[in-house]
């Protein structure tokens, strides 16, 4: 079946990806795609003549990222808690800004796996078959769900097909929409998730505040909320209770203390 062209393709010259929901520059009006939205990456010439012009105005204070070779900044300041530099939001995790108090990834893997395992132990209360046959019937619906979700799913465009991984994503009770069509990195962590997604749905994101409840997400099955180090394609591939290309995700406001969330069913009714 032949694809439709629909949308308008990027205005920078090199990259011309087509995006479906394009995004128009208010200083230009010129339509760029996600990655070049914002006025510094597609080179606004309305940027040129505000610095020409004398800089930024009173009360505009922009925060610019400590990623060597980086030239994003933020409107809001966002600390690495362990190493107190700024960083922009793509460059936020310590595996994105090559953090100097990043832990040896030999034992931050090792650490991960070992939460994963406790965590799918606890899990195991079903009698072997209802476990199995859930299992069965969970990938069997999300094989289903794919092509559904692949025609209206939000996510970064500029991420190859190969890469890509969907979810239905269920959001926090109480919120304006119930769920989302979304696709992922499937290389990306968890945390990465969870800003990715937060940033999609408009959902309050306090996760780099030591006392505010964190986004987490929690799977859809069992409730348990996934380590944010551990990475989604080790989710796609774990024996117990995985991840499925096209299946469901919950993400919800959890206390720093709270591993899993109750009733986990009620989400996707």
């Amino acid at each position: 079946m032949a694809e439709l062209e629909i949308g308008q393709h990027c205005g920078v010259e090199h990259c011309g990806q087509l995006d479906f929901l394009p995004f128009v520059c208010d200083d230009c009006s010129r339509v760029f795609c996600l990655s070049h939205r914002s006025r510094d990456s597609h080179g606004c010439p309305q940027v040129t003549t505000c610095s020409s012009s004398g800089g930024q105005s009173a009360g505009s204070t922009q925060y610019p990222c400590s990623y060597t070779g980086c030239s994003g900044k933020e409107l809001v300041e966002v600390l690495c808690p362990f190493c107190q530099k700024h960083f922009c939001l793509r460059h936020r995790h310590q595996s994105d800004h090559k953090c100097e108090k990043l832990e040896a990834p030999k034992q931050r893997m090792s650490a991960t796996q070992q939460l994963v395992k406790e965590i799918v132990d606890s899990k195991k209360s079903a009698p072997p078959n209802k476990v199995r046959r859930g299992a069965k019937n969970a990938e069997t619906a999300a094989k289903v769900a794919l092509m559904k979700l692949k025609l209206h799913a939000l996510g970064d465009k500029s991420l190859p097909q190969s890469e890509r991984i969907y979810f239905q994503v269920y959001l926090p009770k109480g919120g304006k929409d119930k769920s989302k069509a979304m696709f992922f990195c499937k290389k990306w962590s968890i945390g990465k998730v969870v800003d990715y997604a937060a940033s999609m749905a408009s959902l309050k994101n306090d996760n780099n505040k030591a006392a505010a409840k964190k986004l987490r997400v929690c799977h859809a099955e069992t409730g348990a909320a996934l380590p944010m180090d551990s990475c989604v394609e080790m989710w796609l591939s774990s024996a117990d209770n995985p991840l499925y290309n096209g299946g469901n995700i919950i993400i919800e406001y959890l206390d720093n203390e709270c591993n899993d969330i109750e009733d986990a069913g009620q989400y996707l009714l």
